[in-house]
């Protein structure tokens, strides 16, 4: 894979993206070069962490927000694709006292359940617990559901979707609310994340499924057939061998693939 190519590419859409701010130019060309790139960072699965978890968070929400969502606001892009770098990052190093991507899920659904304030300032509280909202609800949708006690703001006993739609709604507009918001630039992007919550979490959904926590199954099943296709062409056992890499990552069954064993070696806008 050619990491540097990519990441210069990425960052060209972003470049685009800022320069057009407030209108959509994903149009054919836009959006066919998000998808080339898209399939690029699979067509060597075993160089994917060459390229800055930033690039490839910030491709994959260009591609879910952008192309299929027509956002038009590029700092709004911006804030997502760092909130997500930082909580990834913060789940892969297993931060809190149990560590792991999971008991840091349910910390983060504690937290913003049942708010600690400790924070420096109240800004910076409301905007990390309607962050933890949008993250929970976007990237674990199928973790909601369990029963808790309501929070400060009220509001259900289940912390279920409704109930992280109407926390990150309601902390994201304190956030905007707050007077420290304007010193810091961020008014308009959290009111707008306030506004079109839901609209975030739908995008999240799709990234979270295709890309974060899963992988574009279409996408690996034509990859594994195209490296088939160029094993029978030119009995290379590389391309076989990148076929079986493919099947493994959709978890084929090999009884109903028996060639790749057989010929294998071991308005307002948002």
């Amino acid at each position: 894979m050619r990491a540097a190519f990519i990441a210069e590419e990425v960052d060209l859409l972003r470049e685009t993206i800022r320069a057009n701010d407030g209108d959509n130019v994903a149009g054919g060309a836009f959006a066919r070069k998000v998808d080339q790139l898209i399939s690029d960072l699979y067509e060597d699965i075993g160089e994917l962490t060459d390229l800055k978890l930033s690039d490839v968070l910030d491709l994959f929400l260009i591609k879910v927000l952008y192309v299929n969502r027509r956002s038009r606001d590029a700092e709004t892009l911006r804030y997502l694709g760092r909130m997500m770098e930082r909580y990834l990052r913060a789940g892969e190093l297993g931060i809190g006292p149990r560590g792991g991507m999971m008991p840091y899920l349910s910390n983060l659904m504690e937290e913003t359940a049942h708010p600690s304030g400790a924070h420096q300032n109240l800004f910076e509280a409301y905007r990390k617990y309607g962050d933890n909202a949008l993250f929970i609800s976007g990237i674990f949708p199928e973790s909601l559901g369990r029963r808790r006690a309501g929070g400060h703001l009220g509001g259900t006993p289940f912390v279920d979707k409704r109930y992280f739609s109407t926390m990150g709604r309601k902390y994201y507009e304190m956030a905007a609310g707050h007077e420290l918001a304007e010193w810091a630039s961020m008014r308009t992007t959290l009111q707008r994340l306030a506004s079109f919550f839901d609209v975030y979490v739908e995008a999240l959904n799709e990234m979270s499924g295709r890309y974060v926590m899963g992988m574009d199954v279409r996408m690996l099943a034509d990859k594994m057939l195209d490296a088939f296709n160029r094993y029978r062409e030119t009995k290379d056992p590389r391309h076989i061998e990148t076929a079986r890499k493919y099947a493994a990552l959709l978890k084929l069954d090999g009884h109903q693939w028996p060639a790749l064993d057989r010929m294998a070696p071991p308005d307002t806008y948002f």
